[in-house]
C-alpha cells in the first residue's frame, strides 16, 4: 500500500523525478583519541511513480548520525526527518544498535511513506521498543507518517501540531473502497491501530475517517482531533 502527499507547489515537479530509496548510516567511533565518522549511502531506484510521497527539501541534517530517515539528536533522542521506505525498519534497528538509550522519537515535519507494510512494521517496532512519539510546536505529521506516531508508547504534541489524513491506494490504483469492509488489507489496519492500544470502536472509527478522503485529497487535523481517538499526554 502506498501513502502519498503531494504538496501542491513541488507535485508537478516531483512526478518527473525517479524514485530512489536511500539507506543512510553513519557510524563514529575514537581511535587513539581521534574521533572518526563513517558515512555509508546506498540508493536503489524502485519502479514506479506512484510510491512518491510529498518530498521536499527537509531540515538540515545536523544531528549525531542519521540512519535512512531517522536523524540521532543526542544520546536519547532522535527524530524522524524524511518519508519512509522498505528500508527503514532495517535504518530502525541499525538506529538503535549504535544508540539504545535513545526514548524519543520527534516529529517536526514528516512527510509520509512509500512502503505502508514495511511502514507498519516499523510502527510495531517503536512500540515494542517502548520509544514515545512527540510532536513539537510547528510539527506537521502526514500521511503514513501517522501511523508511526500512533505507534509511540506515550505521545505528545504541541497545541499548533497538524496532522494529515487520506485512503491509501495501492499499487494497481485500489484504494480501501474497492475492498470488501471485512478484507484482510483494511483489517489489518484495523487490527495496528488496536495494537497501538486504540480500543476497538476508536480504531474502527479513526480507519473510517481516513478513508472518509480519497487518495489524492487530504484530510487536515489538530491535536484535539487525535485525542478523541488515541490518548495523549
Amino acid at each position: 500500500m502506498i501513502r502519498r502527499v503531494l504538496l501542491p507547489a513541488l507535485s508537478a515537479l516531483l512526478l518527473c523525478q525517479p524514485v530512489c530509496a536511500r539507506e543512510v548510516s553513519t557510524r563514529t567511533w575514537v581511535e587513539d583519541g581521534v574521533t572518526w565518522t563513517e558515512t555509508t549511502v546506498v540508493e536503489v531506484e524502485e519502479p514506479g511513480s506512484e510510491r512518491l510521497v510529498g518530498l521536499h527539501d527537509g531540515p538540515e541534517r545536523n544531528g549525531l548520525a542519521s540512519f535512512g530517515p531517522f536523524e540521532v539528536l543526542d544520546g536519547t533522542r532522535a527524530a524522524l526527518v524524511a518519508e519512509t521506505d522498505s528500508y527503514s525498519p532495517a535504518d530502525f534497528s541499525k538506529m538503535l544498535r549504535a544508540y539504545p538509550g535513545i526514548r524519543v522519537l520527534e516529529m517536526a515535519d514528516c512527510p509520509g511513506t512509500v512502503d505502508d507494510f514495511a511502514n507498519l512494521r516499523l510502527g510495531r517496532m517503536i512500540r515494542a521498543q517502548g520509544i514515545a512519539t512527540h510532536v513539537p510546536d510547528h510539527g506537521s505529521v502526514r500521511s503514513g507518517a501517522v501511523e508511526l506516531f500512533l505507534a509511540g508508547a506515550s505521545r505528545s504534541a504541541a497545541p499548533d501540531a497538524s496532522f494529515v489524513v487520506h485512503a491509501w491506494i495501492d499499487e494497481d490504483g485500489r484504494e480501501p473502497d474497492d475492498f470488501a469492509a471485512d478484507a484482510s488489507v483494511n483489517r489489518a489496519y484495523v487490527s495496528y491501530y488496536r495494537e497501538m492500544g486504540l480500543a476497538d470502536d476508536k480504531a474502527a472509527a479513526f480507519y473510517a475517517l481516513t478513508n472518509s478522503v480519497p487518495n489524492e485529497a487530504v484530510l487536515m487535523l489538530g491535536r484535539a482531533d487525535m485525542a478523541r481517538f488515541a490518548a495523549l499526554d
